[in-house]
């Protein structure tokens, strides 16, 4: 039994052999942008339209009640990063603080919430993607449309999502050629990205109507089922649009390689948290109150339509093209994470140990990152959004409440060891998450709920049948 609860050493955390150590070349600004592009993304230039269509104008209780808990999280991400700066997020903190069995079941879920959000936002810019071809094809009168049959999966009247999949492919060419190079190249699209979220709160604002909040809750605040079996709500809406706030924790994923983690870690998860808190309350109250969410609710472009239906299609125009251009950094963001948990648990041994083999000349773990290719790609290409998007928040929720247990084991076990960031009122903030987490989780699709148990399920064997065996083996081989 002990050797099911096995720990990491915290203070042997960071020391790692020769060939498997990632190379420190980010810095804070890097995160930051790394945070924002992977925050403010599919959830709030397309999502908002999955939430309004179950919370009406309530979904921006939906984004306050969501942000409230990653806030509580991030915090406990920000001190549990700046004492373990290493490459794994939850992770490594589960394994150096709750045991080997934990740490396993938190990795097996980040790997759901990493390949799902990439195959989600795959989906949504896809979704931008299509809607900026069908424009220029009115406005030139080009026949640059792509047949419906590879334009959607099965569920919306199509074959294949091949835009989705195109997308996921060269996100990981460009992880492949390197960690700063994409970090930079992320940094630049970010820019793009929130010049035109800002383009968009000046024109909708002046067109915010009192009248589109009414009835404000149509729904009710708590998740409820409607005569066609569809989950409406507050909490329904939030449990969905979490989505939207996550991403910071592949911020922490990244603590190998930056240079000062220390300092910059702390810095660039709050940083892009309280950053992307703001951009989503403005943006979300201009769309709701510029227009009913009747009319933009359903749709795969919801800003864009919304910018069309006001008469300003060079905004729309705008919208659609940056969405284009610089949603991406969304699956570079969670791309980069995926990789680099894959890359830690292959390293402790409960993964292939091939897989954590480093690029010489890159630095990257190739192989990782294209296995990971191909697995979303394949889900991007057939999925539906909502579904994928709900799946990837239950994987999140369960790495955010490890976390906040983490943070509160340790306050408790190891009171006096150094934290270079301590979280405010700890005792407070904990709770909150992990009650929170619970809560959102509660509010998830009943189907959801029961995939993410069979996902665990399957887990538990792999665990069993080949993971303990071999970290074991690991061990004894390190050793």
């Amino acid at each position: 039994m002990q050797s099911w609860l096995r720990r990491k050493d915290i203070n042997r955390i960071t020391v790692h052999e020769e060939g498997r150590r990632l190379v420190p070349t980010l810095s804070w600004p890097h995160l930051i942008a790394l945070g924002i592009g992977a925050i403010v993304g599919t959830g709030i230039y397309t999502l908002i339209g999955v939430g309004a269509e179950k919370a009406g104008p309530a979904v921006l209780l939906s984004f306050l009640v969501a942000g409230i808990v990653c806030a509580c999280a991030a915090l406990a991400y920000a001190e549990l990063s700046t004492m373990m700066p290493a490459a794994g997020s939850a992770y490594t903190y589960s394994y150096a603080v709750l045991g080997e069995v934990i740490a396993w079941v938190v990795g097996w879920s980040l790997i759901l919430e990493y390949s799902l959000v990439v195959s989600t936002v795959a989906v949504g810019w896809s979704g931008y993607f299509v809607g900026f071809l069908h424009w220029v094809q009115t406005q030139t009168g080009w026949a640059v449309t792509l047949p419906t049959a590879l334009a959607a999966g099965p569920h919306a009247g199509g074959v294949i999502n091949l835009p989705a999949i195109v997308i996921t492919f060269l996100v990981a060419g460009a992880l492949i050629a390197g960690t700063r190079e994409s970090a930079t190249l992320n940094a630049v699209l970010v820019v793009f990205k929130l010049i035109a979220l800002a383009v968009f709160i000046a024109v909708a604002m002046p067109a915010f109507d009192s009248a589109n909040l009414q009835p404000f809750m149509p729904y009710g605040f708590s998740k409820s089922v409607d005569a066609a079996g569809v989950e409406r709500g507050v909490m329904a809406a939030a449990a969905i649009i979490f989505f939207a706030f996550y991403g910071f924790d592949a911020i922490s994923t990244a603590a190998e390689e930056t240079k000062n983690p220390g300092r910059d870690l702390s810095i660039g998860i709050i940083g892009s948290m309280i950053g992307c808190t703001l951009i989503y309350v403005l943006v979300a109250l201009a769309a709701v109150g510029a227009m009913s969410y009747t009319v933009f609710g359903t749709s795969a472009e919801p800003l864009a339509l919304i910018m069309r239906e006001l008469g300003h299609g060079k905004a729309a125009l705008l919208i659609g093209v940056v969405a284009v251009i610089a949603l991406p950094t969304v699956l570079l963001a969670f791309f980069y994470g995926q990789s680099r948990i894959f890359f830690v648990m292959s390293r402790d041994g409960l993964l292939p140990r091939g897989l954590s083999k480093v690029n010489p000349r890159t630095g990257t773990p190739v192989a990782i990152t294209v296995f990971t290719a191909v697995l979303v790609a394949a889900l991007a290409g057939v999925a539906r959004l909502d579904e994928i998007a709900a799946l990837a928040n239950a994987g999140t929720l369960a790495a955010f409440i490890a976390v906040a247990v983490c943070l509160l084991v340790l306050r408790k076990r190891d009171p006096d060891r150094q934290r270079l960031f301590r979280t405010p009122l700890a005792w407070v903030v904990g709770p909150i998450a992990i009650l929170g987490c619970l809560y959102l989780f509660w509010s998830l699709p009943h189907r959801t709920q029961l995939w993410f148990l069979a996902w665990n399920v399957l887990g538990v064997v792999v665990y069993v049948l080949y993971s303990r065996r071999a970290s074991l083996l690991a061990r004894g081989q390190d050793a």
